[in-house]
């Protein structure tokens, strides 16, 4: 298995690791350095700017979200070709960008292994459908795996345990943590605390300007409602350690969530609308509450108390590492190595 020789594509729309926003980058960091520390070969495709133990190669010279002068499907194409010309000189290829490196997957020998990280629209589909014989796909939650796809593995996100230290007394704030988006129900995660009579904390980046003017700016008010922008790594810790409760109240089936589990690590519990890969994350009454609405909102945080915050970090110690992941993830690499059937 140390033999094998592995090109990991990560997008290119963040560092990898990202700064601060960057959840896909961010796992394809954590897998690729976990690999490496287990001694395998590994080639990581990603911007220039990008820090890792394994060998680099980059076409980008930075991330196309970061330099609104780089084209992002000029460099993706660049990127993507890259990897593909470089194709016979892997014994696997990791994919991480979506479905684009599909179409790339005809036209070489090396195995395509393909992580869907969720999907932005049906519109995908068809082409993970087309290449669904000749490659191979993971899913991050039982939740979001489609019906008309075969799946090698359902393999969660792990985290860094360690960076996440525990904290078993919050001080007296809810939390929302995420992009600021309809999707990520930063709205009723206002309401919710302005109905319950708690300060709430907001921080991500504002990835809907229009949702952010309208339904966020007018209630913030530095006190009861604060906005403190994206918190990157070394800040966030804290941040999530201290609340009460992160409150989740998504308006999608989200197909995994890391804040989700960065809370938890911390010992902080989730609310959560009961949608997508909660419940494969949160325990309900034990790690956090699977909600439908905002009244049963209400009523869990009336009942926070109930939860033992040592329950949350152990979840995650027992599920969602990074080393789990890795474990995981070499598994299904010696299956497709071998030329076995994956299941």
């Amino acid at each position: 298995m140390p033999d094998l020789k592995i090109a990991m594509l990560s997008p290119i729309s963040w560092r990898t690791p990202p700064r601060h926003y960057g959840p896909w980058e961010w796992v394809v960091s954590m897998l690729t350095e976990g690999l490496v520390k287990r001694g395998l070969d590994v080639t990581l495709y990603a911007t220039a700017d990008s820090v890792t133990g394994a060998r680099l190669r980059a076409v980008a010279p930075r991330p196309w979200s970061e330099d609104p002068d780089m084209d992002p499907k000029v460099w993706e194409c660049l990127h993507i070709s890259a990897l593909f010309e470089e194709a016979a000189g892997y014994d696997l290829i990791h994919n991480n960008f979506d479905f684009l490196p599909l179409s790339y997957s005809g036209l070489v020998d090396t195995p395509v292994l393909t992580t869907i990280h969720g999907f932005s629209s049906p519109k995908i589909v068809p082409v993970f459908k087309k290449y669904n014989r000749k490659s191979y796909y993971v899913a991050i939650s039982d939740s979001d795996r489609h019906p008309d796809l075969d799946y090698s593995a359902t393999i969660h996100h792990g985290i860094p345990i360690g960076n996440y230290p525990y904290r078993e007394t919050p001080d007296r704030y809810l939390l929302f943590f995420g992009r600021i988006h309809h999707d990520k129900g930063v709205y009723e995660s206002i309401r919710l605390a302005k109905q319950v009579g708690l300060p709430l904390l907001i921080a991500g980046i504002i990835q809907d300007q229009t949702y952010f003017d309208r339904y966020v700016n007018p209630y913030l008010d530095g006190e009861e409602v604060r906005y403190i922008g994206p918190v990157g790594p070394g800040e966030k810790e804290a941040v999530l350690g201290g609340a009460l409760a992160m409150l989740h109240l998504i308006n999608f089936d989200e197909p995994f969530g890391l804040s989700v589990v960065e809370s938890m690590a911390c010992g902080t519990p989730v609310i959560a609308f009961n949608r997508g890969s909660m419940p494969e994350l949160i325990t309900d009454g034990e790690t956090g509450f699977l909600v439908d609405d905002l009244d049963q909102a209400r009523f869990a945080i009336s009942n926070l108390k109930s939860i033992d915050r040592r329950n949350c970090r152990r979840r995650v110690e027992e599920n969602f590492t990074v080393d789990l992941m890795v474990d995981r993830y070499i598994e299904v690499y010696k299956k497709i190595a071998g030329r076995q059937t994956v299941t």
